[in-house]
């Protein structure tokens, strides 16, 4: 019983997702998280995470540059 607790409060919220990915993106993700995600985690949720994010980096970037040349 206190098996299925304890693998219930292993699993990442989704804000821990969400800070691993981004951590992930500038390479600074720190051993007892990158242990954590891969322990608990579904790798469909990091790679959905990883896709959004990658799209509103380059939405992001393309806003700048659009924003700064005439």
């Amino acid at each position: 019983m206190n098996r299925n607790n304890t693998e219930q409060t292993d699993k990442p919220s989704m804000v821990q997702i969400v800070l691993s990915v981004m951590a992930a993106f500038l390479g600074v993700q720190n051993d007892k998280n990158r242990q954590r995600d891969f322990a608990g985690g579904n790798i469909k949720i990091y790679i959905v995470v990883g896709i959004v994010a990658t799209i509103l980096l380059v939405l992001g970037l393309i806003t700048i540059v659009n924003l700064v040349l005439p």
